[in-house]
């Protein structure tokens, strides 16, 4: 079952301007994202989806095919979708650009629900976490049902710090599997009152009655939201042997 991998990407972010090309360890962050991702074993391709030239540029000069979006998209899996339309692959994989820490493991996990069972229509990766980062409104929390499905989403405290949580936290990650025709169908519906609210694209599936099955992930890993985040993924990915592989030690 052929597979793509989509890393969207746009320089336009309100808090950090410019922050795929934002330098983490000497090397663009769109960069190592492309080249881990790429390690993956399951796909065929790995695409970088921009409505910006300088993302093309940067892009194309350290190999990754491009796929030219509109600038009008304000959800990352609507720029997904449009890069993949026309594509041929049975799966499409949104890996957000602000994701530098991805593991190929991590990319091949996710897809391996859908490869299974030809009934799930899209996957997402989850995190456990503790206290603090549940109290973070970058990170978006998310709660499952007894199958593993994803009951909501939210930038706020999941479930409420009220009561002893009964299990771990969890975090989403922007890491997203779906069949592409599925994909592409999802993005021409109408946005929903909730995605707006939390500005978390898969509560588009939710509101409009579509499961999500989450997919529990051992490796820590961190987004980039905002400058203050480079220097922890810095130090996260320093010692990283995925980082020597194509880095020759990340400088």
């Amino acid at each position: 079952m052929a597979c793509v991998g989509v890393i969207t990407s746009r320089m336009g972010s309100t808090r950090f301007p410019g922050k795929p090309l934002a330098r983490i360890l000497g090397r663009p962050m769109i960069e190592h994202i492309y080249r881990r991702s790429a390690m993956a074993a399951r796909y065929d391709t790995i695409l970088v989806a921009t409505c910006d030239e300088e993302i093309r540029a940067a892009a194309t000069a350290f190999g990754a095919p491009v796929a030219m979006t509109s600038g009008r998209h304000e959800r990352a899996a609507e720029r997904a979708a449009e890069a993949v339309a026309d594509r041929k692959e049975d799966l499409a994989v949104l890996i957000q650009g602000d994701e530098p820490m991805v593991r190929p493991d991590m990319l091949d996990d996710l897809v391996a629900p859908l490869l299974a069972d030809p009934a799930l229509l899209c996957t997402n990766l989850m995190l456990p976490i503790g206290d603090d980062d549940a109290r973070d409104p970058d990170q978006v929390k998310v709660v499952c049902d007894a199958r593993g499905d994803a009951l909501y989403m939210s930038r706020e405290p999941l479930p409420t710090f009220r009561y002893k949580a009964a299990g771990p936290r969890w975090r989403q990650l922007g890491l997203i599997a779906f069949r592409r025709e599925f994909l592409v169908r999802l993005m021409a519906l109408p946005s929903t009152p909730l995605e707006r609210a939390e500005s978390v694209d898969m509560l588009r599936a939710l509101e409009h009655g579509f499961p999500v099955r989450m997919v529990p992930t051992r490796h820590l890993t961190y987004a980039v939201d905002a400058p203050g985040d480079i220097a922890r993924v810095e130090a996260l990915m320093k010692d990283d042997p995925l980082l020597a592989r194509y880095a020759g030690g990340g400088r």
